[in-house]
């Protein structure tokens, strides 16, 4: 299996923390967010073969700078096919490229900046159970914080029923993670969805249309997850994470 951290995006909502600094680099508990995301896909080692991560070009040396911290332990960086420094291809085609790329072999991809506090066997698991993609869930603390993300409906054996990215009026609290699992062979779906001229920015705009097409299951994380979007989503983390590191041995 293949992993891809995506951690392209400029921030703009953080800065200025983030004018200068891609967001998956700030600090939570004193080590980059990126650390989180990176040690949980360390831990599933054999079954995720090769992890990559997918920047920028603005941002490629930071990561290559990080990457001496850990060194290289498995990971490659993939700046995007931009043309300019300060352009981005978009999370959805960047990984499109990524799949066209590695070869067709399941996907599991996580932003860079989302942090959680399950292990990811419970997801690998229920995909490979249910042989179709796989999007992470878990219930958000208010009806706002939903507006930012997707609102997810599921059946009892957990199939999406609907999925709709930033909704004006969510039916819930239940919200997509931004963590996926996609079965070998979607590179397929990531050709069709390009080819039809839709939004390549956000991953969870995929996702709303794959459901359309195919069976897609959500699985429901049993913790927290922080989406640091904003500073309050981060200082949340930072409060968590620093406590968590306080009470360790």
């Amino acid at each position: 299996m293949l992993a891809v951290v995506l951690a392209g995006g400029y921030a703009k909502r953080l800065w200025p923390l983030t004018l200068n600094r891609p967001k998956a680099l700030l600090p939570v508990a004193g080590k980059p967010m990126i650390d989180y995301v990176v040690d949980k896909l360390v831990i599933l080692n054999p079954r995720v073969s090769r992890i990559v991560v997918s920047t920028n070009l603005r941002f490629q040396s930071q990561f290559e700078d990080w990457m001496a911290t850990r060194n290289g332990g498995g990971i490659e960086l993939m700046p995007e096919k931009s043309l300019k420094e300060d352009e981005k291809l978009g999370a959805v085609k960047a990984l499109a490229d990524i799949v066209d790329k590695m070869g067709e072999e399941p996907v599991l991809v996580l932003p860079g900046d989302n942090l959680f506090t399950d292990s990811l066997e419970g997801l690998v698991g229920f995909f490979r159970e249910k042989r179709a993609s796989v999007v992470g869930l878990y219930d958000a603390r208010s009806v706002d914080e939903t507006r930012k993300g997707s609102n997810v409906t599921v059946d009892e054996d957990g199939k999406v029923l609907e999925f709709v990215e930033k909704p004006v009026q969510p039916k819930s609290t239940l919200v997509g993670a931004a963590i996926y699992v996609f079965p070998a062979g979607i590179g397929r779906r990531f050709r069709q969805y390009l080819r039809l001229g839709l939004n390549v920015d956000e991953p969870g705009r995929f996702v709303e249309w794959l459901c359309k097409q195919e069976p897609v299951y959500g699985y429901m994380f049993k913790d927290y997850v922080w989406d640091i979007g904003t500073l309050e989503s981060y200082w949340a983390a930072e409060e968590f994470y620093s406590k968590e590191e306080g009470t360790l041995p």
